[in-house]
This record gives C-alpha cells, sequence and structure tokens, in this order.
C-alpha cells in the first residue's frame, strides 16, 4: 500500500475540498424580516451566479485558445481529428520551436492564474489546475538536458515519419494530396531533428552505447532501392472508392517521385549522422545522473510521472517490498503445479521449453484475438458504461519490432476514421510465451488502454483532457485491469497465472531498476540481473526492456504506482461500503472523467462513496 503522506495535496489543490462562497465568513445577525433576508440572499446569489458564468466563459476562451495552439503545433495529430487547417504541415522538431513553445506556454499559464478559482465552476477549477499542471510541467521540462533527448532506443524522429502511413487518413483526394505534400517537407523535418541531437552532443546530453546498438537498423530499413518497396507506399496500395483513378494514379506517380528523390535521401543522410557523430558520441555509463544536471532531471521525472512527491529512494524501496510480495505468491504458483525444484529451475523450465511458445506469428496473433474476443463478453460483469470505438489487431511492424517491446496500444483517432489497435509483436517467437498472453491482452486491450482511452475520447471534458494523459493514471489502470482477469474466468491454470504475476514481478521490479540506475549508480548488467532472478520474462525480453528504462528514465515507474493506488482506494470503497459495493459503478467511476493525478483521483473515489452512503 502506498503510504498516503506520499501523495501530493493536489485534491486541495484542485478544489475538490473548496467551500462554497461566503462558507468560511463569520455570520452577522440581521434585523431584516425572514423576507428581506430571502431577497438579500436570492439577489446575492445571482450576483455570484453572474460571476461565476462570467468568468467560466473567459476561462472557456482560453481553453479554446490553449487547444488551437496545440493543433497548429501538431498537424498531424490535427489531421487525426477532423481538423484540416495544417494538412500542409509537419510539426517542427527544432530547439527552437520547443523554446518558443515553452515561451507560448508561459503566456498561456499567466493567463490561466489570473483567474481566481473561486470564481470559476467546480467543473472548471478542476480544468484550470489540470491544465496548469500540464503547462508547468511542460515549462519545466525544457529547463533541463532531457530538452535534447528525443531519441529512445525505440523511437526517434526517423520513426515518428514512418508512422505517418499508419496515423494519417486515407479517403479522399485531399487526403492523399495532403499526404504527398508532408512527403515533401520531411527533409526539412529530419534536418532539424539532427541539429537537435546535435546540440545534446556539445551539451553532453546523449544516449548511452549499450542499449542504442543496432538502432541504426531501424533508419536503414526504410533506404530502399525501389521505391515501390517503400513503407510510404502503403497509403497507394490501394484506391478509395471516393477518389478517381486519374487523380490517384497522378499523386502516386507524385508520391514516388518525392519518395525517391527526397524522402530516401533524407533518410540516408539521417543514417549517415546517426553513425558518424550520434552513435561515436554515446555515454558509457548509463544513469541519468551522469549527465549534467541529471540528477534534478531524473528528481522531474518521478513526480511527473508518479503524480506523487515520493523520492527515488522510496519508490526504490516501495518496489522491494513489492518484489517480495509477489516472490511469495509465485513460490505457491509453482507449488500448485506440482514443479519439483528450485525457483530459478521453474523460471529456466518456463523460459526454455517448446511447448509454452507459438510456431508461428499467426498462432501468436490468433491466440491474442481468441483472448480479446473473450475478454469483450466479459465486460457487462465489470463496468456498465462502455467506448462505442471498436479496437483492431496488428503485428507490429518489421522496423521497430526486433527493439521494441513485446505489444503497445494505438489510439483511435479522435474524429473516428481509425480505431485503435493493440499492436503485438511476432519476432523472435522463442522468447514470447503463451502464458503471458492473457495478462497482456488485458492491458493493451480491454479492458486496459483500448476501454479507458477510447472512453476517455467520448466523455464532455475540455479536449486536452480528452486527448492527453496522466501516465500514473493510464498505465496503472493498465496494470489493474490485469487484475481483474481473475474475477472473470481467466488465469484458471497455473502457467497463466504465473504468467500474470510475472507481469506484475515486471512492473515491481520497475521501480527498482529504473530508479537503481539512475538515481543510485546501478550498472545495465545489475539491472538485468535483478530482473533475471524475480521474472519469469525471456531474456530478450528483459534486456529489451532494460535498454528501454535506461532511454526513457521515469516513464516505467508509472505503472506499479499508479495500479496501488486504484487498488488501494477499491480496498476502501469495499471495505466502506460493504454488500452496496458494486464493482462494476466503481470502475465507472474512476473512468467517468478520464485520466486524472493519482491524489486527485483518491478524493473523488472517497467522495463518491460519502455519496453512495447517503443513497
Amino acid at each position: 500500500m502506498l503510504r498516503q503522506s506520499s501523495f501530493l495535496a493536489l485534491a486541495l489543490v484542485l478544489g475538490f475540498a473548496a467551500c462554497g462562497p461566503g462558507d468560511n465568513e463569520t455570520p452577522v445577525i440581521s434585523k431584516m424580516s425572514p423576507d428581506d433576508n430571502m431577497v438579500k440572499a436570492e439577489a446575492g446569489q445571482k450576483s455570484v451566479d453572474e460571476k461565476t458564468h462570467f468568468e467560466d466563459a473567459a476561462f472557456n476562451i482560453l481553453l479554446d485558445d490553449h487547444w488551437a495552439w496545440v493543433l497548429e503545433q501538431s498537424p498531424t495529430f490535427a489531421t487525426s481529428l477532423g481538423v484540416r487547417d495544417y494538412d500542409d504541415r509537419l510539426g517542427d522538431p527544432s530547439l527552437q520551436a520547443a523554446k518558443a513553445s515553452v515561451e507560448k506556454a508561459q503566456e498561456f499559464l499567466d493567463r490561466l492564474n489570473a483567474i481566481a478559482p473561486d470564481s470559476l465552476s467546480p467543473e472548471n477549477r478542476l480544468n484550470q489546475n489540470m491544465l496548469r499542471l500540464d503547462l508547468e510541467n511542460d515549462i519545466q521540462a525544457f529547463s533541463y538536458g532531457g530538452r535534447y533527448m528525443i531519441m529512445t532506443n525505440r523511437g526517434g524522429p526517423h520513426l515518428s515519419m514512418a508512422g505517418l502511413p499508419d496515423r494519417l487518413p486515407f479517403f479522399t483526394e485531399a487526403d492523399y494530396q495532403s499526404y504527398v505534400t508532408r512527403l515533401g517537407k520531411i527533409p526539412d523535418y529530419m534536418d532539424k531533428a539532427s541539429d537537435r541531437l546535435r546540440a545534446g552532443i556539445e551539451a553532453g546530453w546523449v544516449q548511452p552505447c549499450a542499449p542504442m546498438q543496432g538502432f541504426e537498423d531501424s533508419i536503414s530499413v526504410h533506404i530502399v532501392e525501389d521505391v515501390s518497396d517503400s513503407k510510404f507506399m502503403k497509403p497507394f496500395a490501394r484506391k478509395p472508392a471516393a477518389m478517381g483513378k486519374e487523380r490517384f494514379d497522378a499523386l502516386k506517380q507524385q508520391a514516388e517521385e518525392t519518395i525517391g528523390g527526397q524522402v530516401i535521401p533524407a533518410f540516408a543522410k539521417f543514417e549517415t549522422f546517426y553513425k558518424e557523430e550520434y552513435a561515436p558520441a554515446c555515454r558509457e555509463e548509463i544513469g541519468t545522473s551522469t549527465m549534467p544536471g541529471g540528477m534534478d532531471y531524473y528528481n522531474h521525472r518521478v513526480r511527473l510521472f508518479t503524480t506523487t512527491d515520493l523520492t527515488a529512494e522510496e519508490v526504490h524501496q516501495i518496489g522491494l517490498e513489492e518484489v517480495a510480495r509477489i516472490r511469495a505468491e509465485m513460490l505457491a504458483v509453482m507449488k500448485e503445479a506440482e514443479f519439483e525444484g528450485s525457483f530459478e529451475q521453474w523460471l529456466a523450465f518456463l523460459r526454455n521449453d517448446p511447448k509454452f511458445y507459438p510456431k508461428t506469428g499467426e498462432e501468436r496473433m490468433q491466440v491474442v484475438a481468441r483472448i480479446s474476443k473473450e475478454m469483450d463478453g466479459k465486460l457487462p460483469e465489470l463496468f456498465s458504461r462502455f467506448p462505442r470505438m471498436p479496437y483492431g489487431l496488428k503485428e507490429i511492424p518489421l522496423d521497430i519490432a526486433e527493439k521494441t517491446t513485446t505489444a503497445y496500444y494505438q489510439p483511435p483517432a479522435g474524429d473516428g476514421s481509425r480505431a485503435g489497435f493493440y499492436y503485438v509483436n511476432t519476432t523472435k517467437l522463442d522468447t514470447r510465451p503463451l502464458h503471458e498472453l492473457e495478462a497482456l491482452s488485458l492491458h493493451e486491450a480491454v479492458p486496459g488502454h483500448h476501454f479507458q482511452i477510447a472512453l476517455a475520447q467520448e466523455l464532455d471534458l475540455p479536449n486536452f483532457r480528452r486527448y492527453g494523459g496522466v501516465t500514473a493514471f493510464v498505465e496503472g489502470w493498465g496494470l489493474y485491469s490485469e487484475r481483474l482477469g481473475l474475477e472473470v474466468g481467466f488465469y484458471d491454470d497455473p502457467y497463466t497465472n504465473f504468467g500474470r504475476l510475472s507481469y506484475e514481478m515486471w512492473r515491481a521490479c520497475r521501480l527498482v531498476v529504473d530508479t537503481g540506475i539512475h538515481a543510485k549508480g546501478w550498472t545495465r548488467q545489475q539491472a538485468i540481473d535483478f530482473m533475471a532472478e524475480n521474472t519469469g520474462l525471456s531474456m530478450n525480453n528483459i534486456t529489451t526492456e532494460v535498454d528501454r528504462y535506461i532511454t526513457w528514465p521515469g516513464q516505467a515507474l508509472a505503472y506499479k504506482i499508479g495500479e496501488l493506488k486504484i487498488r488501494e482506494l477499491r480496498e476502501y470503497a469495499e471495505t466502506e461500503l460493504g454488500e452496496d459495493f458494486d464493482v462494476r459503478h466503481f470502475h465507472d467511476t474512476v473512468l467517468e472523467e478520464g485520466a486524472l493525478p493519482l491524489s486527485v483521483l483518491e478524493q473523488k473515489i472517497k467522495d463518491w462513496v460519502a455519496e453512495q452512503k447517503n443513497i
């Protein structure tokens, strides 16, 4: 359980415990008649209501201005929402643009702080403070050397561009024209990204050597001799029904010329930069704390990704406690399986016996599909509100599959033109056991990421909350969702249940390993060994994950911290409500306002419990 004192007092800051107008004033004994008092009260209330209405209107203008700015800065995201004002643009990854963005964020923060919270409705008090938190985090982040780190071992500017065919809509002539126009802007985008990374080299902020080994393959795979083999030609594989053949063929030819004459050369130039400048400048040390000002940056990341005031040392200790608890449950499952041998032998058995692994990528996808569809049918047992947007299954693209994680989720397009997708890794099949797929699928699809994120996009919330996210909530919910399988018939044998525990142990180990690497001087091998000793993950997955934590500091802390808080709140609600507790309504309440900082969620659930007691 997380210590209550370890969480920021955001519930109070965000106005959940705010008093109503005049509640704290000293009462005055009036000599007016009751009727006069009533008229006086009604007039005062009308004045307060009018003021609140006026301030809410001004605040809503600020929200609209801010969102318009967000879309202008993120033109491809705007396109995915159906906003076509910036269809001829890509984002600007330059350091200069980032600096200008922070200056604009400060302007919005100043406008935001000029609005008195007491003059806003309760809903907008929450919105005001959620937006303030976002702006302050963005402004503070730019003050650290992390502003140079726009590349990890699993992502970078080239992969952002390579993802355009999967993120943009392709239904109309305008869609294709926009895409071709954007292809022509890729060289400039890549040059600006290279300059920002180059500035990082000069400042001593570069990724470590070991986790980036082989990363150049994610660039070279897009440098093809035949343009027809380029991933960028994927949208032209078929003509949409709404588009004439002559115009489609003309744009296809233009795309081929642009890809061959500009895009592929831009990738070749970026490959040269990576091999000759960036990779040779890599660091032997792996911890963020070994870079100039790195410890302050990591402390910022801990606060950012947990939404708490926990220190790195406190997070580390929580991780060790969780590892010990889960280890005991693992031993019980091993005993249930009637395995005769040590825990280390049990892990070796699970990692090495071929019967636990799929023979083909198609087999892995089929198992995922069955699990996901089975869970679809169980959802009414856990919820009474459901998202309208469906989700699909896809294999992770081969250009990133071998270096990335075992699966991930892509949210649906905000304009409804694309479903959500659960991406599954079908490479290195002898390292991806089938008994882990139940926990994995419940996390990435339903009731995990797709359910929560698709539902959030359909809520009546400001856009920055509908499409934004609090990682501790989002990933905490994903991990919590894995455990929900126990309540609806999953994990019905020792192997799949151990797979669930191994995944939970994986997230607990993250607390230890991430803080160990970035705050306590751990080596890469020390982190790998700790994961290998405590989880059932394959060595390939362990190495890939440790490299992820090295190059993406702090993000991995969100999962376990968020899940522990949700479980704590559920236990509180069950204890307080007894037989009146309904898990469906609890889950509906957790999700009904989108992703929230954990202390705000805590106050929300406590308010809900109090309301349920009064019904």
